[in-house]
């Protein structure tokens, strides 16, 4: 540890400190740039290594491997490895397709550096969370520059054999130089109006381009030049407002692995689970810090919130396309601001999964630090538009004309006058589960003492056939799915006609109220009497019941689009194109170049993306449904049915519990076999492109973790619920709350959440991660 960094530690203590308290102590000389940066590299240094083990099929040692340069020293990976058959039940009775066992294998990137493939599993009591992939740090901070070809300039020159292009990166100050840069330049009187980021030390969800760090998405593609030519606009508004960009975090790489289209290409081998796999083949799988033996995450920017979380950085910037800065955030107990679609830009220099849904988060410990890098992210002449994505062509009215962090209280303060809904749909769960129940009980209790009793909010209701209704809250007049009857045969009658996995009719009430008609082109179904124009006219003006299952989970199921071979497409040719313009040649600029010199840490992956490659058109087949035109109905939809709600209960903001289910333990079984645990319902937010606020609400120590059956053909491993409770030492696992409302209405959800934020206090820094002893 510097002297720089020990005189950090005497007089200001930086973990958990806010962005304000930051500022103050570099004004009275208690810290400098250079001892927070140093200070985060020693944490970096102490808990970023790896946390996973390999599941191989007889649980031998492997050999031990080394892999990339992180923080000045290689990682290491444990040799020890899981036998399948203590995790896979009846093993020997399995006759299904070739399972993907865990190996360790070279990269593309860099044949010389090794990383986990197939499957993995959490081990208990890491000490290590693998939250940043990539350091901004001369010598490691880049594949194509590494070591002696990112030489500091004086120097001298770079040695035979390095990229022209390395000629041109070195010119640019690492995260340690760049701090030492500012204190030079403005000691302890920068000027915070002009520089309001000034000093905070950011990570960022790998898909974010940055100039100076490896930018690949998360993905293990071998380019010519492994960082673009350009910053992100996002990168570059914190940069020029005095932040230090530090490293690219952990994250699912291609956010989320985008899906397959299907294709000829078929998987070698199969996974039984990715349940916790929030992974890049790079830069590997983090874990959860209050359990390490957990997922880091519900979504993909998981090293973003968990960076935070454990104070490896000070905040960070991460992408949603439907859970990927929210399910982070509540695994990590971090505040996050997700605004509005897109408000903030994010496709125009980044590696997106959807479109129609990618945007940026932001995560931070508080929530009033959120608000001011949302304010720092907003240029002083174009505001937050970036021409590069067209996205961010949002009305002026649907962002403040005032600084967000004005709408933040750091103290509690009444809410009275209030009226919040509750969205009880994002608490229900099948009748006799268990697995929901701890954090549902837990979370319930949460909004009615502190929302509605000491911040004395008015709680307003929505109703659902699977809770029982609460007396002493008000019910909702127009809920949800009356919201849903009056605007689907308007806005989304497509709906009403479609078939589930099974060929057959989603709405069944439907189905048997009209004559034969035809859901798609060759199938008919219908039995009753009803024109289904005429079942739309009475379904919207109240004149029969509503489909059963007419609800905000039953219609969030979106067929794929074709977007993404699209965006990957622009993407490459942009990147390319950004370099040719400088000088120097990138010939990784399609879809063929990247698969021939990638890698994948699941087969299933290199099919999907052969598969992606062969895409010829943005249509789906036109005998099917139009993944596109879905994603823009059913956005439209769900804020008009948000609004109804609101507008007709006078509300003034939603809250919904984030998930009913605690960080799974990783490489084991889904909650019910759904893909990534994600409640059918938690999708509404994102789909509809809404505003939201996630604020940490506490913990849970008991949880009911599924497991692994296998299926009567023997063909495959599916999720098992289970009654048998696991207690966990405190603080437990963590939950959170999220705050919702319409676009521009962005400070009524700041000024509730800093409010129970403020009068909760539930944030608990995760306690096997806490400051550092003297020696680092």
């Amino acid at each position: 540890m510097t002297m720089a960094s020990a005189a950090l530690d005497r007089s200001f203590r930086l973990e958990e400190a806010t962005i304000g308290q930051l500022h103050a102590a570099i004004r009275a000389g208690e810290t400098t740039c250079v001892a927070v940066v140093e200070h985060y590299l020693a944490r970096v240094r102490a808990y970023n290594g790896v946390a996973s083990a390999l599941v191989t099929a007889d649980g031998a040692s492997v050999a031990p491997a080394t892999g990339t340069v992180r923080g000045g020293a290689a990682l290491s990976f444990p040799t020890r490895t899981v036998q399948a058959s203590s995790l896979l039940p009846d093993l020997d009775k399995y006759h299904g397709p070739p399972l993907e066992y865990g190996r360790m294998e070279a990269t593309a990137s860099d044949p010389k550096v090794q990383q986990q493939f197939g499957m993995i599993v959490g081990i208990a009591n890491a000490g290590q969370v693998n939250a940043l992939a990539t350091l901004n740090i001369r010598g490691e901070r880049s594949v194509t520059c590494r070591g002696e070809f990112d030489r500091h300039p004086s120097l001298g020159p770079l040695p035979p054999g390095a990229p022209p292009v390395c000629e041109f990166f070195r010119r640019f100050p690492d995260a340690l130089e760049r701090a030492a840069e500012l204190d030079a330049q403005f000691g302890s009187n920068p000027d915070l109006d002009a520089l309001p980021m000034y000093g905070v030390v950011f990570s960022f969800k790998d898909s974010f381009d940055t100039r100076d760090m490896r930018s690949t998405g998360g993905g293990d593609a071998a380019y010519d030049i492994d960082f673009p030519a350009r910053d992100h606009l996002l990168v570059e508004q914190l940069r020029n407002k005095g932040a230090i960009i530090f490293a690219k975090a952990v994250n699912t790489e291609y956010n989320g692995r985008a899906g397959d289209p299907g294709g000829r290409h078929k998987p070698d081998r199969v996974l039984p689970s990715t349940l916790g796999y929030q992974r890049s083949t790079w830069g590997g799988n983090p874990s959860n810090p209050y359990d390490t033996r957990r997922a880091a995450s519900l979504g993909s920017s998981s090293g973003s919130a968990l960076s935070v979380s454990i104070n490896l950085v000070m905040a960070s910037l991460g992408e949603e396309t439907r859970a990927s800065c929210r399910g982070p955030s509540n695994h990590n107990a971090v505040a996050l601001i997700l605004p509005h679609k897109a408000m903030l830009g994010f496709d125009g220099g980044a590696i997106g999964a959807d479109i129609y849904c990618d945007r940026s988060g932001i995560h931070a410990r508080t929530i009033a630090d959120c608000a001011r890098i949302l304010d720092a992210l907003k240029d002083p002449v174009d505001g937050y538009y970036d021409p590069r994505d067209p996205y961010t062509t949002v009305p002026r009215s649907s962002v403040l004309s005032t600084p967000y962090a004005d709408h933040v209280t750091s103290t509690s303060r009444t809410l009275k006058g209030m009226r919040i809904g509750v969205i009880r749909e994002s608490m229900v769960y099948p009748k006799g589960s268990r697995t929901e129940e701890p954090i549902v009980t837990a979370a319930a209790k949460e909004i009615k003492t502190m929302l509605g009793g000491a911040l004395g909010a008015t709680l307003v209701e929505s109703s659902d056939p699977l809770w029982r209704r609460d007396p002493a809250l008000e019910q909702m007049k127009v809920d949800f799915r009356r919201a849903l009857a009056r605007l689907v045969p308007v806005f989304m009658p497509d709906l009403l006609f479609r078939l589930g996995r099974d060929g057959q009719p989603v709405f069944k009430e439907f189905a048997a109220a009209i004559v034969p008609t035809e859901f798609l082109p060759g199938r008919v179904f219908g039995t009753g009497t009803m024109l289904p124009v005429d079942y739309c006219v009475a379904l919207a003006e109240g004149g029969i019941e509503a489909p059963s299952n007419l609800d905000l989970a039953t219609i969030q199921q979106q067929e794929l689009a074709m977007a993404f071979r699209f965006h990957i497409s622009q993407y490459l040719m942009r990147r390319s194109a950004d370099w040719k313009a400088r000088g120097f040649t990138e010939t990784l600029a399609d879809w063929a170049a990247l698969n021939a010199r990638s890698k994948f840490w699941g087969d299933d992956q290199r099919a999907a993306f052969k598969n992606w490659e062969e895409v010829a058109d943005l249509r789906n087949p036109l005998d099917g449904r139009q993944g596109v035109n879905e994603r823009i109905m059913l956005r439209e939809l769900l804020r008009r049915v948000d609004m109804m709600v609101i507008l007709e209960n006078r509300l003034d903001a939603l809250v919904r519990l984030h998930t009913p289910w605690p960080p799974g333990l990783i490489g084991h079984p889904h909650q019910y076999d759904i893909p990534s645990n994600l409640a059918p319902e938690s999708l509404s937010g994102p789909n509809a492109g809404l505003t939201e606020v996630l604020i940490p609400a506490g913990y849970v120590t008991t949880v009911y973790d599924p497991v692994f059956s296998l299926s009567a053909d023997g063909m495959r491993y599916v999720s098992t619920a289970s009654h048998t409770p696991t207690t966990l030492p405190a603080p437990g696992l963590p939950f959170s709350l999220v705050f919702r409302a319409e676009p521009g209405k962005e400070d009524i959800l700041l000024e509730i959440a800093s409010a129970y934020e403020a009068a909760s206090k539930r944030r608990i820094p995760p306690p096997n991660f806490g400051p550092l002893g003297v020696d680092g």
